[in-house]
């Protein structure tokens, strides 16, 4: 595992450094992660702390290219310290609201590209009937599960979003508004 990282300056770099790793899909990650923030502005405008879980829910995989089955929890564990628990939790789980979606919403597996059909199983494939039934008693689920259909969507070549420098202020808001809440524990499934 990579060590956290330590300060808002560190996340921006590894996001920046997205330009050159593709992990498998059409898109650089910078401009994935650049496109499934600007979907979650739309659908959820006031909900900054979830377009940044957006911004930066794939991290792990521009440090470690490769991992599918660890890539959410690593990437949790990255930027937690400095983006707060709630954050964290939602990229810690997208893969998790991956495999909920492919096992209650039939249709939904035809949303995703070859390449996120490839690592599902490696991240544990459909949810047996005790793991979606633990997945529904997540707080969080609505915001998980809208996170995860912006990471599919977010797949368009030559779709225009904001750049990186816009959301620079985004993510200072959360940095200091998660270092001014108290911590709390979250569920894992």
């Amino acid at each position: 595992m990579t060590a956290p990282l330590p300060h808002l300056d560190a996340i921006i770099e590894v996001l920046a450094d997205g330009e050159s790793e593709h992990d498998g899909e059409v898109l650089d990650a910078l401009a994935h992660h650049l496109q499934c923030a600007a979907i979650l502005a739309e659908v959820a405008p006031a909900d900054e702390e979830l377009q940044v879980a957006g911004l930066v829910h794939d991290v792990a995989s521009t440090l470690q290219p490769g991992q599918p089955r660890t890539h959410a929890r690593e990437g949790a564990d990255l930027v937690g310290g400095v983006l707060g628990e709630r954050v964290a939790w939602l990229v810690g789980h997208h893969d998790h609201a991956k495999r909920y979606l492919v096992t209650t919403d039939p249709g939904y597996r035809t949303c995703l590209s070859p390449t996120s059909i490839a690592t599902l199983e490696a991240q544990g494939g459909a949810m047996s009937e005790d793991e979606v039934a633990a997945f529904r008693r997540e707080p969080l689920l609505d915001a998980v599960v809208e996170l995860r259909r912006a990471d599919d969507a977010a797949k368009v070549p030559g779709r225009v979003v904001p750049d990186l420098d816009h959301w620079r202020p985004v993510v200072e808001r959360v940095a200091a508004n998660s270092s001014m809440r108290p911590e709390t524990s979250s569920r894992d499934v």
